[in-house]
């Protein structure tokens, strides 16, 4: 599985798949589809899709696949092995959504929420899987909000191929299965090597399970936040444990608008504004000076000026 087509920028999403087998593109076939990485805060959320001939059903379950979620990351990688030797009759493709794809899509101003990306991504990989030539007769797809409702609306959109979706698709299709451990396999490869580009020195690789209650997960995002440029592009911002750490721990600014001066209402309000912050560092002899030009503009070699 090379991942260097994500790893190369991190902040937008990829996909990733494998050769399509030439029996899958003769024999009729079945697709799984399943995701890893939903609920954590950290890192991305991976939707993968696996294929194979409906005459190979057998062998695929023969290889011993399970839900994911159920297997050690030792026992996920030699399944994905086992895939990858059925590479005759076996094909996958992946979906990378990073976590600034996901915060940026939940708060954009026309609310466009989880569910909804998952759908658009899952029908993004079928449409992907018909126009590389797969035979497909049946998807089977673990659900993610009401099971009747999405199994309708993947059967309109893909009139002639038998859909099934199902709760813990994952524990009761094989093909699911098989879709569950690439999708994780791919993101605990993501986590680990993930490329921080932001000037963090040696990052701590201890931030436990990433998942929002964890305690080693919550004491790694208080580590990494900065007070005026909030997260590095590992954290998903609009997750609400990152987002009320934000609004403890960062600094508050006041934005100007046309309804008030903003000078004023920052003062009324205790705070300075993004204008103050400007004027004070813009150099001169009332610069204070105690102040210290944050890294992110010194690294660039940016500077304030009040002459041009």
């Amino acid at each position: 599985m090379d991942l260097s087509p994500f790893d190369k920028d991190n902040s937008v999403s990829c996909r990733l798949a494998s050769q399509v087998p030439d029996i899958c593109k003769t024999e009729d076939c079945c697709l799984g589809i399943d995701e890893a990485g939903r609920g954590p805060v950290l890192g991305p959320m991976v939707y993968g899709i696996c294929f194979c001939p409906v005459s190979k059903k057998e062998q695929l379950k023969n290889l011993k696949v399970a839900d994911s979620k159920t297997l050690t990351e030792a026992e996920r990688e030699n399944l994905f092995q086992k895939l990858d030797e059925a590479r005759n009759y076996v094909g996958w493709a992946l979906q990378v959504l990073s976590p600034n794809t996901i915060s940026t899509s939940m708060l954009q101003r026309t609310k466009y929420n989880l569910n909804a990306l998952s759908h658009d991504t899952a029908i993004g990989l079928v449409q992907y899987a018909l126009d590389c030539g797969v035979q497909l007769k049946e998807i089977y797809v673990d659900t993610v909000g009401p099971a009747d409702k999405y199994e309708d609306k993947l059967s309109k959109l893909f009139p002639g191929i038998s859909v099934t979706v199902r709760p813990k698709a994952d524990s009761l299709f094989p093909i699911v299965s098989a879709a569950s451990i690439c999708a994780k396999v791919a993101r605990d490869r993501v986590v680990k090597g993930w490329n921080f580009t932001e000037e963090l020195g040696e990052v701590d690789p201890d931030y436990g399970s990433g998942y929002p209650n964890d305690p080693k997960t919550k004491a790694w995002l208080l580590k990494y936040l900065d007070p005026v440029f909030g997260y590095p592009q590992f954290v998903r911002f609009s997750w609400s444990t990152a987002q009320t750490l934000m609004d403890s721990k960062a600094v508050t600014v006041h934005w100007d608008d046309d309804e008030e001066d903003g000078e004023k209402a920052a003062q009324r309000q205790k705070n300075r504004s993004m204008l103050s912050y400007f004027n004070a560092s813009a150099g001169g002899n009332n610069q204070n000076p105690t102040h210290q030009t944050h890294r992110f503009l010194t690294e660039r070699r940016l500077k304030n000026l009040n002459t041009l």
